[in-house]
């Protein structure tokens, strides 16, 4: 499906920069940092890190009950992480499979898990309107082309997987060539996917709406105050100790540099660029008129949407890992990557081939040993956490927030049983053996495309980097 085009119109050697969404914040939302923590404080909970977990969890427990004492702690500012460089996807995606959870829990448990990530897609939406939060929410679903012969199998083959778990065509459905090109005229469609649970957003308009939203229900964000250690009874940073009856951890790709937890949760940066915008009439022709999330069913991710302003902002991975999971800015410059994405856009929609590539950015996603997101309290320790979402953390940091929030407030509602409530992943190995192992990975999904295009069969090297990643 490779085809070769020009090197982009990158200018600066498509070095990294600021992330789209944060260049279109509105003017009354730069990314000004609030006062740091000025002296040691008492809380009801504390909650490390700003993005979406951390401000989802503090609205939720500040609308069951106004009188908390909550405070969030940021290293940066509200969206600078993940919560304000992802692609955009408010999707209900869920990177465990369903006989996995059916596995550790059982069959009604695993769809009650399907079930509560499909409806948090509209949960997410609902507060956007109900606190004039102008996300730019567009929910239009997601479709994952299929563009060979062996990738038209594969589609079909998830569409059965749906129907035999009881999902139905309001869910998940086919769609035949001619249908799939109504919806996204790429090169080589011969079908796809099209799922309903999913809705294009502007991220870090999401975010920063939500940190407005946790202040106005009296909740208080510092800024600039970096977390040095997370225990129980208290957060320590450099100006003073939070002391909380729970400390809440919501760092996700974050996590290693917290004393004690460096093998938690691997980070690993997912890559994005994007287009100047799109006149009207060659959108006309591309299509997603309802902004459909878009990726295709390759083995290395990639993700791409319409945005409200008429680009395209499209991301995947192929970034590697840094030894002793490094995470900083002078990780995130891959001009091959970029270079790659490019290619892969102009394969797939090459109307944009002249089209100028405005941003380039990359930000680090969580991932638990198993590739299992979970959510829990250690109600003896006053500890919680969530997080380890794979990339899928925009809809599923919201399920985690009220989940989080009904467990501190000790309410019995139907998401604290969920399959991923207090799941404990185990540990990365240590390094070198994690860099080996997780590029080794990376390596795998890039040959896996190409060898399928080759052989016409299902890749072995992306079968057996599944079973040892996964179990």
């Amino acid at each position: 499906m490779t085809t070769a085009v020009p090197a982009p119109p990158f200018g600066s050697h498509g070095l990294a920069g600021p992330p789209l969404w944060h260049d279109t914040l509105p003017p009354d939302e730069l990314l000004t940092p609030r006062p740091a923590l000025d002296g040691s404080t008492q809380a009801d909970v504390a909650i490390v890190g700003a993005g979406y977990t951390g401000l989802w969890t503090a609205y939720y427990l500040l609308a069951h009950d106004p009188t908390l004492r909550v405070v969030v702690l940021e290293r940066e500012v509200a969206g600078f992480g993940a919560s304000g460089r992802n692609g955009g996807w408010c999707s209900s995606l869920f990177p465990v499979s369903l006989e996995k959870l059916a596995s550790r829990s059982s069959r009604d448990d695993a769809v009650r898990m399907q079930r509560a990530a499909d409806a948090t897609v509209d949960e997410v939406a609902a507060v956007v309107a109900a606190e004039g939060i102008d996300a730019q929410l567009a929910k239009g679903g997601t479709i994952s082309l299929a563009r060979s012969p062996l990738q038209l199998t594969r589609a079909h083959d998830e569409v059965a997987h749906a129907r035999s778990w009881g999902f139905g065509e309001s869910d998940v459905r086919f769609l035949d060539a001619v249908e799939a090109r109504g919806v996204l005229n790429a090169t080589d469609t011969l079908g796809a996917v099209l799922r309903s649970h999913c809705a294009a957003l502007h991220p870090a308009r999401l975010v920063r709406g939500l940190a407005r939203a946790v202040e106005a229900r009296g909740g208080r964000l510092v800024e600039g105050t970096p977390v040095t250690e997370i225990g129980p009874g208290a957060a320590v940073t450099p100006f003073g100790t939070v002391q909380a009856d729970v400390v809440v951890r919501a760092t996700e790709g974050y996590t290693a540099g917290l004393p004690g937890h460096e093998r938690a949760v691997a980070p690993v940066y997912s890559v994005m660029i994007a287009t100047a915008p799109l006149p009207a009439d060659v959108w006309d022709d591309i299509g997603l008129a309802q902004r459909t999330t878009f990726n295709d069913q390759r083995h290395m991710v990639i993700y791409g949407q319409r945005t409200a302003d008429g680009r395209f902002a499209f991301g995947g991975r192929g970034a590697p890992y840094r030894f002793g999971s490094r995470v900083s800015p002078a990780q995130e410059d891959v001009p091959e990557v970029f270079a790659w994405l490019h290619r892969t856009l102009v394969d797939l929609v090459p109307e944009v081939h002249q089209v100028e590539v405005t941003h380039r950015w990359a930000g680090p996603l969580g991932i638990a040993r198993d590739w299992w997101p979970s959510v829990g309290l250690d109600r003896g320790r006053g500890l919680a956490w969530a997080g380890g979402y794979v990339g899928d953390g925009v809809a599923a940091s919201n399920l985690a927030g009220r989940t989080i929030a009904d467990l501190v407030l000790g309410r019995d509602t139907d998401i604290v049983t969920l399959p991923w409530v207090n799941h404990r992943s185990p540990r990365w190995e240590p390094e070198p053996l994690r860099w080996l192992g997780l590029n080794a990975g990376l390596t795998a999904m890039g040959w896996a495309d190409p060898e399928e295009q080759a052989t016409g069969r299902t890749s072995l090297v992306a079968r057996a980097f599944g079973r040892l990643m996964h179990g």
